[in-house]
């Protein structure tokens, strides 16, 4: 079982090198995708020998650093990625707890959640980051049957050959919008685990008018609303074939 801990990165001078040295203790194989950092991330990271790395010449957004983990991983004959964020917020200890579900062989997405045990030592999120995250968990929750808790969590581990399997382009902060649609038309297993919630900068943006919450949400709505339509025909699809399937018999 080969599994690759990838973490997306974008100007995280701050925690870079000290998040990777705590990550080293639990995994050794790592990916760091800079996506077109301009603040010295770029050269801490030529520095070190010890990781791999993928680099974006300019910010091409949150989602299509994932989903240049997932293809990198693919190529290179990896079966499982963990993704992380850079910024403290996810703390290395779960790694081993991830990699035990993987062995399990029951999943293709074990996706870290933030709300599914509160802890005395969670910190508190801006009230806009847990309306958004749980109007859209709802959402979602309704339309597949599903029972999640947090469909934002970056912390998670992807089974690649079921990756391959979907059609991931959206590049930005509203990736899960695209990931939780195929996935359900993929039939993909979903398995939570609980994980700190922590948010050490709450100040932390988005970045230009997705900072708007009203904005933010109905750019994420806007995503999801595609991919439904997109899921939907495929669907219809596959039932059309699956017709003509029985009457050339």
């Amino acid at each position: 079982m080969r599994i690759l801990v990838a973490i997306p990165v974008h100007n995280e001078l701050k925690y870079v090198n000290q998040v990777l040295d705590k990550v080293l203790g639990y995994h050794r194989d790592i990916l760091v995708v800079d996506d077109g950092s301009i603040d010295g991330t770029a050269d801490l990271l030529r520095q070190r020998s010890d990781i791999q790395v993928i680099r974006h010449p300019v910010n091409r957004g949150y989602g299509q650093s994932l989903i240049d983990a997932f293809k990198y991983a693919d190529a290179r004959g990896y079966d499982w990625v963990i993704t992380m964020d850079c910024d403290e917020q996810h703390e290395p200890e779960m790694i081993p707890e991830f990699i035990r579900r993987i062995e399990s062989d029951q999943w293709d997405i074990i996706s870290g959640s933030r709300y599914l045990a509160v802890r005395e030592d969670d910190d508190l999120p801006p009230g806009d980051r847990r309306l958004v995250n749980r109007s859209i968990t709802t959402i979602i929750d309704e339309l597949f049957g599903w029972k999640l808790t947090d469909t934002f969590c970056g912390f998670k581990a992807h089974r690649v050959s079921a990756m391959r399997n979907l059609c991931l382009d959206e590049p930005g902060y509203a990736f899960p919008l695209q990931l939780w649609p195929q996935a359900w038309l993929g039939q993909l297993r979903i398995n939570e685990v609980p994980v700190r919630l922590i948010y050490n900068d709450p100040n932390r943006s988005f970045g230009g008018i997705l900072d708007e919450t009203a904005i933010r949400l109905k750019h994420y709505l806007e995503v999801l609303a595609r991919e439904l339509d997109r899921s939907t025909a495929q669907l219809a699809e596959r039932q059309v074939g699956a017709v003509h399937e029985v009457l050339d018999r």
